[in-house]
């Protein structure tokens, strides 16, 4: 294993009773269950006896919540990084689980016209642009130790896709990207590769409410 890894760390379960596509709305922040699992990310990076140098974290607030533990833990500040925010997406605010859910409306289907790139919201190819940009700039910027940035579902998975050569466009039921998850890269001379992917909170994933990714 080499002595300098970046781990993309997803925030933990976000309270939304109303179940909506919360996006980048303000306000939204980690439910009681969502505070124990970004402590269980914070828990299994501090227990992998690896040098954590900088800690980024996107500037939504769950993301911030979620980065609280980790810095306590690792005794890191706290950088936000802009780049590793939620896409933007037409249907923030809106139901997004069960039969009232806006994208089965048939008046909203016209945002639907071309999901390869995708039309309802940012670009896939511009999120991952932005995301291995800022995690480049972390690599270059970072001596003697891990990086750990905490992001959200969508923007990990694209860095996924793209470090893999793999099509950006795909099904979101299909991410591998669970709440609190650690996605680890290495980049070796100008390429990146996927090393480790870990869920330090699966005990907590049971009846937890994930709907609100973009």
């Amino acid at each position: 294993m080499s002595d300098k890894l970046l781990h993309l760390v997803r925030h933990g379960e976000v309270h939304n009773p109303d179940l909506v596509l919360y996006g980048r709305i303000p306000g939204f922040r980690l439910s009681e269950r969502g505070h124990q699992m970004a402590e269980a990310a914070a828990l299994e990076l501090a227990g992998s006896d690896r040098l954590v140098a900088k800690l980024f974290a996107s500037p939504l607030e769950r993301a911030q919540q979620s980065a609280r533990p980790i810095a306590s833990a690792l005794g890191l500040e706290i950088n936000t990084e802009d780049r590793i925010i939620e896409p933007t997406n037409f249907f923030e605010g809106m139901v997004n689980s069960g039969p009232d859910a806006a994208f089965k409306k048939p008046r909203y289907w016209h945002k639907f016209w071309n999901p390869f790139r995708p039309s309802w919201g940012e670009p896939y190819r511009e999120v991952a642009a932005r995301v291995r940009q800022a995690m480049d700039d972390a690599w270059e910027s970072t001596r003697g130790g891990d990086i750990v940035m905490v992001s959200h579902q969508s923007p990990i998975w694209m860095a996924h896709l793209d470090v893999a050569g793999k099509p950006l466009f795909h099904n979101p039921a299909t991410r591998r990207c669970e709440l609190s998850s650690i996605t680890s890269f290495e980049k070796r001379g100008e390429r990146w590769f996927e090393v480790d992917y870990r869920t330090p909170a699966a005990g907590l994933l049971g009846d937890a409410v994930d709907v609100g990714a973009v």
